[in-house]
């Protein structure tokens, strides 16, 4: 997409299944191997009762989505403003959405509200992103 086919309000959403297989790479590959999110036993015994997923894993899954689907090639992801509201269990599905809340067409930036959205409507993740637009 163009920057000129980018307004206020639009949005885009698609929906994800956190992955055992995703939360224990990213523990690996980042090196946050914190038990409650990599050990079964322990964290049986935290008050989630199981084991959660990174909070940063979500928002590496909202860069990814920038970067490829909305807006999408062309976006640069200059900052990111998040709140972890619940936690996202493994195997849960969620729903990511972005959507525009302004657009700078001097700068070419935008601004975009981000959230993960549970399967029962629960927010897990609300925050605020700012992008620099470099394609057309």
């Amino acid at each position: 997409m163009r920057f000129r086919d980018f307004y206020e309000g639009k949005s885009f959403s698609t929906k994800r299944v956190i992955t055992t297989a995703m939360v224990d790479s990213f523990a690996e590959l980042t090196g946050d191997k914190n038990p409650v999110h990599t050990d079964e036993e322990f964290a049986k015994n935290t008050r989630f009762g199981r084991r959660i997923a990174h909070g940063m894993l979500s928002v590496g899954i909202i860069s990814a989505i920038l970067g490829n689907d909305f807006p999408g090639p062309g976006s640069i992801y200059m900052k990111q403003e998040v709140k972890f509201l619940k936690p996202i269990f493994l195997e849960e599905e969620v729903k990511i959405t972005i959507e525009i809340l302004e657009k700078n067409e001097e700068k070419k930036r935008l601004l975009v509200r981000t959230t993960v959205e549970k399967r029962n409507g629960e927010k897990a993740v609300d925050g605020e992103a700012l992008l620099l637009f470099t394609g057309e």
